[in-house]
């Protein structure tokens, strides 16, 4: 490193630090560092978006969290993939762009959140959003984050979604508006065959200016602090500490299993917690760590007839070749779009405020996600509930920042979560049985028709829940005595520290979290650049 002193310095170069490396160095004269304890983002398997599978579980790209013994699944462990390179998660995701539905923001605003109304967040996802295809008011086309309609379709998803149709859950053509109520197919963080990760998007358009440092393999120690202000860094690279220091504002941005387990690191948090890491407390915020939340998921599969799926075209080797040649060729096929394809927003519980759970559709089954696919052509629903009630935390067990915090999610925990995971496997049921998916003769694989009791949907659930990977919550922003930061995203009592990443959500919001996530650090860009 030829410097150690920059104006800020970005714990964590994942979804929203590479937009935040970018905007922040956009002024020559604003020197900042960011520190991703991953590698390159430039990978084959990350282009590529069927390549999915390989990057799942695999300690190249994924750090492959766990969860302690969950008490409401019987003790079960879950598997917590989280992104291990630059653009963190958003290079190891499903590539769909959701925003969620209006009432997420103004919720947060009622919340005492001044400027984060649906009205205020709009701009900002718009900003950094470049929409490729037909004009669709709200949507913005200069943005370097390419946004496009997939490449991909299959005729057993047309009818699914012709079936939700004829149940009621109307096909729209943009879920996207604020109103996301409805069925359509993903609009997809791919362009011409390839995915947009946040490192692709913001952070090589500026890799070479002089002003932006980027360190990789560098796992974020601890914040410095001069009594309550926030001062530099410290982080190991090739077994060396290095302390940089900041003059203007240290910001992280590690998600929310990595920020507040490097606040506990840094002596901020639980003051009990912190003193059984054998630290002395800087700053007893109780809020550290705690309001964990996690969109979780039921798969239910079906097998069909007269149609080919993913099965049947990757289930042999020719059929290898084909999809292959025809990626190679054209960045078209199969290759070239993500695996969940289509989009099912419904309510399923009474006096919801808005679309309760999200189907992602897959022309594709299999016992589980990365796994083998089946022998035979299928489909999977993998019904995500969006506002669970349930939730847990996350804590640094260690001043070692290479071990993995302690994480509970407390899936369901609830009557709320258990009822409305019965009542998904029931949609899904009523949307296979619609006339429109007749043809393809549907049966259920998974839980199968044999399980019609609450009791026994709720059991299958405990037994086969897993995460669709969107924690947030864990630095909640608000007022509260369990707020962690305010509206502007500062740490409450401290100075010069800011949190910008999912964990600053005081609610979960109903969709896939990688576009908030970005939308966030694009308003922090400003309020960072507006308090300098």
């Amino acid at each position: 490193m030829s410097e150690q002193t920059y104006d800020y310095i970005i714990a964590g170069g994942g979804t929203a630090g590479c937009l935040l490396a970018n905007r922040l160095s956009e002024k020559p004269d604003t020197r900042v560092l960011m520190v991703e304890a991953g590698g390159s983002g430039r990978h084959p398997f990350i282009e590529i978006p069927l390549m999915l599978p390989k990057l799942l579980g695999n300690p190249r790209f994924d750090w492959m969290y766990k969860t302690a013994p969950e008490p409401h699944l019987g003790g079960r462990t879950i598997t917590l993939p989280r992104g291990k390179v630059l653009g963190g998660s958003s290079a190891i995701n499903g590539m769909v762009y959701v925003r969620g539905h209006r009432w997420d923001y103004d919720n947060w605003a009622a919340q005492g959140n001044d400027g984060w109304a649906w009205s205020d967040v709009l701009p900002y996802f718009m900003r950094s959003e470049g929409w490729v295809g037909e004009d669709l008011q709200g949507h913005g086309r200069n943005g370097e984050w390419k946004i496009s309609d997939p490449g991909m379709r299959w005729p057993v998803l047309d009818g699914y979604l012709d079936a939700a149709d004829e149940i009621g859950i109307k096909k729209t053509r943009d879920y996207n508006c604020g109103e996301n109520e409805g069925a359509q197919y993903f609009q997809s963080l791919i362009l011409k065959g390839r995915r947009q990760s946040t490192e692709k998007a913001f952070l090589r358009p500026a890799a070479d200016r002089p002003n932006l440092t980027v360190v990789t393999g560098a796992m974020a120690e601890r914040v410095v602090t001069d009594g309550r202000r926030a001062t530099g860094l410290v982080f190991r690279q090739n077994g060396q500490s290095v302390t940089a220091t900041a003059t203007r504002e240290v910001i992280l941005s590690s998600g929310a299993y990595g920020t507040p387990a490097l606040m506990e690191r840094s002596g901020i948090g639980q003051a009990d917690r912190i003193k059984g890491l054998g630290l002395e407390v800087v700053h007893d915020l109780p809020g550290v760590g705690e309001n964990l939340q996690d969109h979780w998921h039921i798969r239910i599969t079906h097998r069909v007839q007269n149609t080919t799926t993913l099965n049947g075209r990757a289930g042999s080797f020719f059929g290898k070749a084909l999809m292959a040649a025809e990626y190679g060729l054209f960045r078209t096929g199969p290759m070239s779009a993500q695996p969940p394809l289509l989009a099912v927003f419904a309510r399923v519980m009474e006096d919801a405020p808005a679309p309760d759970v999200q189907i992602h559709t897959s022309a594709a089954s299999y016992d589980r996600v990365g796994g083998p696919m089946h022998d035979y052509p299928g489909i999977t629903s993998s019904v995500c509930i969006l506002r669970p009630e349930s939730l847990g935390h996350c804590h640094a067990t260690s001043t070692e920042p290479a071990e993995q915090p302690e994480i509970v999610h407390n899936f369901l925990a609830t009557d709320y979560d258990c009822e409305i995971a019965a009542r998904s496997v029931e949609l899904v049921r009523k949307i296979t049985a619609a006339p429109a998916m007749a043809k393809y003769a549907p049966q259920e694989t998974s839980p199968g028709p044999a399980k019609t009791s609450r009791e026994e949907l709720i059991d299958y659930a405990r037994q086969t829940v897993a995460t669709t990977f969107h924690p947030v919550g864990t630095a909640k922003m608000g007022q509260g005595a369990d707020a962690v930061v305010d509206a502007k995203l500062k740490v409450h009592g401290m100075d010069g520290l800011r949190v910008v990443d999912a964990s600053i959500m005081p609610t979960i919001p109903s969709g896939n979290t990688c576009a908030p996530v970005v939308m966030i650090a694009e308003r922090a860009a400003d309020l960072i650049r507006a308090a300098a």
